[in-house]
């Protein structure tokens, strides 16, 4: 028996990214709004010295227009004349000062693009940092009902899609608007008649792109979506490879994994199938366009027709010419913001799923009794120190400002407990637990009855429906969830190591401990005969969850790091389930020394790693059906007599 389907919450299923609610169609503003509020609260100097240099260059690009329109201008004044010494003036004068914005255009450019290179990797760089430390704050339920994948790919996909958007949509669309506006005043300063037939042009433009465009906004929305599944997938195939080849469910696997795959590939085609015909279809509208006010204003100038603009010029062939320039230049701008406005909508889908996970509402903890080393006085009083005593108190601060210290003992006492992961289906009902401290406790019952559930209680990563838990004679709720838990030592069925040494893991249980304390520890699991014959030691390096250890090996090494953390109270969740008969009988003498002095929980389906425990619990769908000691339940013949002798009623 197993009991890993007691670390997942008995209820709620869990959901895929693919099974949210339908995401709207829509930018979303205030997603947007609030990208721009944390860019300028990230660099409130950066970034309006880089929006400075954008919006110069993208004047400056609109300036040769003019300088076009007074170059003919002055050509066609002097032509009948001849004069063109008088022209070769004015003409140079004019390319000097065209030369000159350019100049300074550059390094505007220049400038801008290394500004963004700093506020884009910075931003995104800060931002990881709020993701991942608002996650280490969320409760485990999060994790429980979230798949690993899909938490995975906010700090990939998602923030990959802001990355494209800062650095490159948002310089694009605001360097795009202003050139239009410029150009547009540009216009209207030569003239009125000819900018009212490139406007009309460019509402068809701008009508065609809002149509197409809210036809790409839905899948690219959903494609986020479907990408993160995907992910979610393959992680946990990933991690289940040895069960899908043991049961030989490749071909299954496969076929669910190109389920999810073509629904991924059916929303990125339809998004970039909209996406990728409005640029052309743009283009054809601005050629259009381009012949159209070249007709026009042919039309106009033949007609002698009065021009009507700000400027008070008359229509003349130096205006015909630059303001087809500036209808290429206009229309061009206004398709180049079209299409910024799919990244800047797929950005918006990855920004939405980050802020959804930024705005989780982290584990509450409202607890005020903290745990401080402690030692007794001359009078025999228990106060706090700051030197590690091997004495724990609990610090109790109560409302009349006194403070009482109380000894840390191991008294964990469950009264009237009743727990469901989710309000309509209780899976703990009427939990008495009275450990007293020293006292080994055994929880043994088939997988689902509730085991893991009570440590889990015991750890306050989840809180009761109903009743009471009490430490030391204080409620749980009252002691902070970092201070409980740094006096509960826990050694899981499922072994987690991480990237480093095999001295770096033990120390995790306590990161203040030196290397004798922790090898001291791992000679008290019985981890140190095989860690010194390992390549280099405790200072082998491990990687890949310790991949290059055996599973018991693993094990013995997660039962020193919760040697060297010392703590009052054990929990020990199968803890020797994946080590063999010999080696348990060495780790038995260790554990026994681990646990001399301490409460301990214990959760086994070996049996025989219980029978000396103080009380043994019988659990049965989430009720204590007996308790006793071993020899007592034996006596009474119960349902613990056939899970240990195998006496079980065949129907």
């Amino acid at each position: 028996m197993s009991s890993k389907a007691n670390t997942m919450p008995q209820g709620p299923s869990r959901r895929g990214p693919g099974m949210q609610a339908p995401l709207g169609k829509k930018l979303n503003i205030g997603v947007f709004k609030r990208v721009l509020k944390m860019l300028f609260k990230e660099y409130p100097v950066l970034v309006p010295i880089t929006m400075i240099c954008i919006i110069f260059s993208a004047i400056s690009s609109s300036i040769p227009a003019i300088f076009s329109q007074r170059i003919i201008a002055i050509i066609e004044k002097y032509f009948m004349d001849r004069n063109w010494d008088a022209a070769k003036g004015e003409v140079l004068g004019n390319l000097a000062i065209l030369a000159s914005i350019y100049i300074l255009s550059l390094i505007s450019f220049i400038v801008y693009t290394q500004l963004m290179a700093i506020i884009t990797q910075g931003f995104l760089g800060k931002l990881r940092k709020r993701l991942f430390n608002g996650m280490q704050n969320l409760p485990i339920k999060y994790f429980d009902t979230h798949q690993h994948g899909e938490i995975m790919s906010h700090y990939t996909n998602d923030i990959d899609t802001l990355r494209q958007l800062i650095s490159q949509s948002l310089p694009a669309l605001l360097q795009s608007g202003i050139i239009v506006i410029s150009v547009f005043s540009i216009m209207l300063w030569y003239s009125a008649w000819m900018t009212l037939v490139v406007v009309f042009g460019v509402i068809c433009l701008i009508t065609v792109s809002r149509k197409i465009g809210g036809g790409s906004a839905k899948f690219f929305i959903r494609q986020q979506a479907s990408v993160a599944k995907a992910e979610g997938y393959i992680q946990e195939m990933m991690n289940g490879q040895k069960v899908v080849k043991v049961f030989c469910h490749e071909d299954k696997s496969c076929d669910e994994f190109n389920k999810i795959n073509n629904e991924l590939y059916e929303h990125s085609s339809n998004a970039h199938a909209y996406a990728n015909c409005l640029g052309p279809i743009n283009m054809n509208i601005g050629n259009i366009l381009y012949v159209l006010v070249a007709t026009v204003g042919g039309l106009f100038l033949l007609s002698s027709i009065d021009n009507i603009s700000i400027s008070g010029m008359a229509f003349e062939i130096s205006i015909i010419i630059p303001f087809l320039n500036m209808t290429r230049q206009f229309t061009g701008q206004t398709n180049q913001a079209t299409q910024q406005l799919n990244s800047i909508i797929m950005a918006m889908a990855g920004a939405e799923r980050i802020f959804k996970l930024m705005d989780e509402i982290p584990e509450v903890d409202d607890g005020y009794v903290t745990l401080v080393n402690a030692k007794f006085d001359e009078n025999g009083n228990l106060t706090e120190t700051e030197e590690r005593t091997g004495i724990w108190a609990w610090k109790h601060p109560h409302g009349d400002g006194t403070v009482t210290y109380t000894k840390v003992a191991g008294d964990v006492r469950l009264h009237d407990v009743d727990f469901g992961y989710t309000p309509d289906k209780i899976v703990l009902q009427n939990i008495d637990i009275y450990a007293e401290p020293g006292q080994k406790v055994a929880f043994v019952g088939a997988t689902g009855a509730g085991k893991t559930t009570i440590t889990n209680l015991i750890n306050r990563f989840y809180d009761i429906a109903d009743g009471k838990i009490r430490y030391d004679g204080i409620n749980i709720n009252k002691i902070k969830k970092g201070d409980l838990r740094r006096s509960l030592g826990i050694v899981l069925q499922e072994t987690n190591l991480f990237t480093g040494t095999v001295m770096e893991n033990i120390r995790y249980g306590r990161l203040d401990a030196t290397d004798e304390e922790c090898i001291a520890a791992a000679k008290l699991a019985g981890a140190d005969d095989f860690i010194t014959r390992l390549p280099d030691g405790y200072n082998t390096a491990l990687d890949n969850n310790g991949s290059n250890l055996s599973q018991g090996q693993r094990q013995l090494i997660a039962i020193a790091r919760a040697a060297v953390a010392d703590p009052p109270v054990m929990i020990l969740d199968e803890a020797t389930s994946s080590i063999d008969t010999r080696t348990e009988a060495i780790v038995s003498k260790g554990m026994d020394r681990l646990m001399q002095g301490r409460t301990v929980f214990v959760i086994a389906h070996r049996l025989s790693t219980v029978k000396n425990s103080d009380v043994i619990m019988v659990l049965d769908q989430g009720k204590i059906i007996e308790r006793g000691s071993h020899d007592k339940l034996i006596a009474e013949k119960g349902t613990y007599y056939q899970l240990y002798t195998g006496a079980f009623e065949l129907e």
